[in-house]
């Protein structure tokens, strides 16, 4: 397919990291196949994960078509934009559509960027997931990508004022092993399989990054960090179903 809107996208995001004085650590780039279908199963803690997560397949010469909601599309400048990419819309309401788009591009060649968790972690921990990177992935046949995303939520993230100074943020991209599903799988299995290398990775990740997490909103209170923790933020849900 024609890539006219992608190529100066990334021109304009690689100037706006550049500003940023963003500090990348890029691993696992070898785990991204040079030509083939695959799924990129990606943690969400900021908004600007899949900048982040696209910027780090670059090397492999690759570019990803992220799964979105499709609010995004309907905006008069993001939507343009998405579309000329060629990311794919997802509709919550309805499902079955966005899975047939994933599924025709994996089998087109691509990369499909999918955050499993749907929605920004709170936590920073590895919340609930979806199983559509399962489901795709008996259907395609390709791997899925754990990927690992860390330092983005210190620039912008929910519930906490934005941050787009120069204060040469450490960035942390890790993509592990490839996980492939046989079509025969069990999806709740391998979701918790998905769920378990994610997990993994992510305190691998922490463990090696090199700014401290005491005391910071940005990091997990698992870490001594101050933001909250999973089960705080479930009563908080809970409270908010009940005012309705």
């Amino acid at each position: 397919m024609a890539e006219i809107v992608y190529p100066p996208v990334i021109g304009a995001i690689k100037l706006f990291w550049r500003y940023l004085g963003l500090q990348f650590n890029f691993t696992g780039e070898a785990h991204v196949p040079r030509k083939g279908g695959a799924i990129m199963a990606i943690n969400h803690v900021g908004y600007l994960d899949f900048a982040i997560a696209g910027t780090a397949v670059l090397p492999a010469k690759r570019l990803v078509r992220f799964m979105a909601k499709k609010e995004v599309f309907d905006h008069p400048i993001a939507g343009p934009l998405m579309r000329g990419m060629h990311h794919i819309p997802v509709d919550r309401a309805s499902g079955s559509s966005s899975f047939v788009a994933a599924l025709r591009a994996i089998k087109a060649g691509e990369i499909v960027g999918i955050f499993p968790e749907a929605t920004i972690s709170q936590s920073f921990e590895i919340k609930e997931m979806k199983t559509g990177a399962v489901r795709l992935a008996m259907a395609s046949g390709v791997p899925i990508l754990p990927t690992i995303v860390w330092g983005s939520q210190r620039i912008w993230t929910k519930k906490v004022k934005r941050d787009f100074s120069r204060s040469h943020v450490p960035i942390t991209v890790a993509i592990g092993e490839p996980l492939f599903v046989p079509r025969e799988s069990d999806v709740e299995e391998m979701e918790r399989e998905l769920r378990r290398r994610l997990e993994t990775l992510l305190t691998k990740v922490q463990n090696d990054y090199p700014d401290s997490h005491q005391g910071q909103r940005w990091a997990p209170a698992r870490l001594g960090g101050t933001a909250p923790t999973l089960a705080e933020l479930e009563v908080l849900h809970d409270k908010k179903d009940e005012k309705g």
